[in-house]
């Protein structure tokens, strides 16, 4: 794995409908996670938060709040993205709401031509401007990343789509509206529900998950909203869902993707520090990062 990562954090929260996620970047910070990563032997470099700009009042075009906002904040993001690979770094994003995603694999997709993407979230992120019940953009990153959606959001960095559907895995869903059930299926996304965790595993789900982001592939992007956890062990995100992942079966997932050695860049999203306890969440983000980054008991 490269050992040369850059810290880059999106204190963004238009995206979403709480207020507080764009605290997320500074809890994680504070729960350690430069030291972690550093005490396992990389070289940390934190190149601080993108700026977002903040309007003074609610702004919505198109059934997409904050459009502009966002689209600014997330080309800022896909550049430095960019910047650092192309110094040969590996970028870690901290969220910030999951709309932060479209600028994350924006700027991995200009050097990796067949990116995978690992989707860990309770949602699909699948909607657009007519199926969204809510107008809340970070509904929408997967979409505007396959090139389905409102014409900004599908171009940030300059070209669309950025993936293909056959490339991506969903991995703990559990709240999908009908708009992202029916692109679901007319794409043939791979999702695995919690049904198919609760079923066969998650040693089995991720050993499947593994072998599909695998296929025709040049590396692949970890997206964890850790509301893809059941908020008993991640209690401050945007949107909890009960019945997630559990916190031995996140490790576990994360362990074994990086046993894989495919990831080329990851982002921990949607914690949501007012909403937590005692930062409990951003804690579970940091230890979660080790398990991907390759941490081990022995």
């Amino acid at each position: 794995m490269n050992k040369n990562i850059t810290i880059i954090g999106v204190p963004m929260d238009l995206g979403a409908d709480r207020r507080g996620v764009d605290m997320g970047p500074a809890a994680i910070r504070y729960a350690g996670v430069v030291n972690r990563l550093q005490s396992m032997g990389f070289q940390i470099k934190d190149i601080g938060d993108i700026t977002v700009e903040r309007p003074h009042h609610f702004s919505e075009t198109e059934n997409h709040k904050y459009l502009d906002q966002v689209v600014e904040a997330n080309t800022l993001l896909a550049e430095a993205v960019s910047a650092e690979m192309a110094e040969g770094r590996f970028p870690l994003v901290l969220g910030g709401d999951h709309s932060i995603a479209l600028g994350t694999i924006a700027g991995v997709a200009k050097h990796v031509k067949n990116l995978g993407v690992i989707w860990f979230d309770a949602h699909g992120d699948l909607n657009t401007g007519e199926t969204s019940p809510s107008g809340n953009i970070h509904g929408m990153p997967l979409a505007a990343s396959l090139g389905i959606g409102h014409k900004r959001l599908t171009e940030i960095g300059g070209f669309s789509p950025k993936i293909k559907p056959e490339n991506v895995v969903i991995i703990g869903a559990r709240d999908l509206d009908p708009g992202e059930r029916q692109l679901i299926k007319r794409l043939g996304i791979k999702v695995f529900t919690m049904h198919e965790i609760d079923k066969l595993g998650m040693a089995r789900v991720m050993e499947e998950a593994l072998d599909h982001v695998r296929k025709g592939t040049d590396g692949v992007h970890l997206s964890l909203d850790l509301d893809g956890l059941d908020p008993h062990d991640a209690p401050g995100v945007g949107t909890p869902v009960i019945g997630g992942i559990s916190y031995r079966e996140g490790h576990l997932a994360l362990e074994m993707l990086a046993d894989a050695d495919l990831l080329v860049s990851a982002e921990f999203v949607e914690v949501n520090p007012i909403l937590d306890r005692e930062n409990m969440t951003a804690r579970v983000a940091v230890a979660l990062m080790s398990s991907a980054f390759g941490d081990k008991l022995l």
